[in-house]
Formats: C-alpha cells, sequence, structure tokens
C-alpha cells in the first residue's frame, strides 16, 4: 500500500500549478483576441483541423475527439461556422448515420486570411516569449498529460 499523500499541494506545486491556470487563461484570451473578432479560437482551430483533413471533410464526432470539445460544442460551433457559409453539414457517405462536417471554400478563404495573423500571434505570445528549450519542455508537458487524459488523441497532420 502507497504512503497516505497529503491532500494539499506543496508550495512550489502550488505556484507551478497557479501559474499554469493564470498564464494559459491569459494566453488563450490574447489569441482569441488577436484575431480580430472575425471569428473565436475554438472556431479557428475547427476550420483549421478541417483544412487538414482529406477532402477537408471529417466525421462531427471524429472532429470533437480531435479539437477535445464535447459533441455538443462542436455542433453549435459548426451551427455558427455554417451560418457564415464556411462550413458545411451533410449526412456520413460512409454510413449515413453520422454527420459529416465539410470545409467550404469560403472557409477555406476566410482561414488562409486568418492563419498569418494567427501564426504571428502565437508567435508573438508563445514562441517568442519562451527560450527554444522552455518551448520543447512545454510543447513534452501538455502532450504527457494529453497522452494521460486522452490517451487514444492522435494530431491531425502531426501523427499521420
Amino acid at each position: 500500500m502507497s504512503p497516505a499523500r497529503d491532500p494539499w499541494l506543496r508550495h512550489d506545486e502550488q505556484l507551478a500549478w497557479r501559474a499554469y491556470l493564470r498564464g494559459s487563461r491569459l494566453l488563450e484570451e490574447a489569441l482569441d483576441d488577436d484575431l480580430g473578432g472575425t471569428c473565436q479560437l475554438t472556431e479557428y482551430e475547427l476550420v483549421s483541423m478541417l483544412s487538414e483533413a482529406p477532402g477537408r471533410r471529417m466525421r462531427m464526432s471524429e472532429l470533437a475527439d480531435t479539437i477535445i470539445q464535447s459533441r455538443s460544442r462542436v455542433t453549435h460551433t459548426a451551427g455558427r461556422l455554417e451560418r457564415r457559409g464556411w462550413v458545411r453539414r451533410e449526412r456520413s457517405h460512409d454510413d449515413g448515420r453520422g454527420v459529416d462536417i465539410m470545409l467550404t471554400d469560403a472557409g477555406m478563404r476566410a482561414l488562409l486570411e486568418l492563419a498569418p495573423r494567427h501564426a504571428a500571434s502565437v508567435r508573438a505570445r508563445l514562441v517568442d516569449v519562451l527560450d527554444h528549450e522552455q518551448l520543447m519542455v512545454l510543447g513534452e508537458a501538455m502532450a504527457a498529460i494529453r497522452d494521460h487524459l486522452a490517451p487514444d488523441h492522435h494530431e491531425i497532420g502531426i501523427d499521420d
């Protein structure tokens, strides 16, 4: 039997946890703001993942798993994007029971317009703030957490 653990975080653990919590919230807020109101970061991520999928098309449930969002949240986001003409939903070609989401030409044009702004934002807000070693350690740490919490997850275009 393992020894009982103190239920509270040590001081250094608490500092690290709070730095992560505050930093991740501020980073997401800044990245969202830097998109200039054209779309939200969650919308950008969704269209970005679709742009990398074969035929710019994915099953909705697979997309939700890929971007680690609830299916209902992806459905709401898809609805907003569909009203803009950026995506289209239709019955799955595979079995007719599921729903596929496809990135339209208008959505691809919007993504190509937003991508340089988003990349510059990520660079200014994260990449250039850390030295290369810190960035790699951060990536490894977050991948370890992702793999622990979602062991079947894979990144489109990266793990493929």
